[in-house]
């Protein structure tokens, strides 16, 4: 379940126990997608050795670890970005969305984006983000990255498209709550692969 169809599930269950609710009747999914702050604020930065003078330069494993680590947090805020125009005019066409989501993110961005157009629904504002990175493998065939998101939606707001009006929340909900990002490098460029909502707050 994507962070845009927690937020259009009604649910019983106790708002501290979910990761977000919402009030909306019969809506049955809608994507994480919308947009980030533009940028993540635990991107890691890579640090350099000074080389011996006319030698040449060889990263440590350190730094290009790091450099990876950034690499992919960059990919998921760039994915965010594309996603905020995505769902600010309900369709992913015009947008870059396809460079940075791949697989499920992208399959169920857009069969939410389908979904927002049915009910006449697009969002205004975007998540912010604290992402950093739980772990790396460089070494496998297909390098692999996991990320771990705080994504506050206090300020991504979903409205009826015609009307302007918001589309009705429960005031219990929660706005702040885990994320978590698959990330593989395919080639030169990371792209994220999945990203799941936890049902606990952060």
């Amino acid at each position: 379940m994507t962070p845009a169809r927690l937020h259009l599930r009604t649910s019983s269950v106790p708002a501290r126990n979910r990761a977000a609710l919402v009030a909306l009747i019969g809506c049955c999914a809608v994507g994480l997608t919308a947009c980030s702050d533009g940028g993540t604020g635990d991107n890691a930065k890579s640090s350099t050795t000074p080389s011996a003078p006319n030698s040449p330069y060889s990263p440590s494993p350190s730094t290009s670890e790091d450099a990876e680590k950034a690499a992919a947090l960059q990919a998921y805020s760039r994915m965010w970005d594309e996603q905020a125009k995505a769902y600010a005019k309900g369709d992913s066409k015009e947008t870059d969305l396809s460079q940075y989501a791949v697989a499920l993110a992208l399959s169920g961005t857009e069969d939410d984006l389908k979904d927002l157009r049915s009910k006449g629904i697009v969002t205004t504002g975007a998540p912010t983000h604290e992402t950093t990175v739980a772990s790396l493998e460089l070494g496998k065939k297909v390098p692999h990255a996991k990320l771990t998101d705080c994504l506050d939606s206090t300020h991504w707001k979903f409205v009826y498209r015609k009307s302007g009006k918001p589309v009705v929340m429960p005031k219990n909900r929660l706005v702040r709550y885990v994320t978590q990002i698959e990330a593989e490098k395919w080639g030169k460029q990371w792209k994220i692969v999945d990203v799941v909502p936890q049902q606990r707050a952060c």
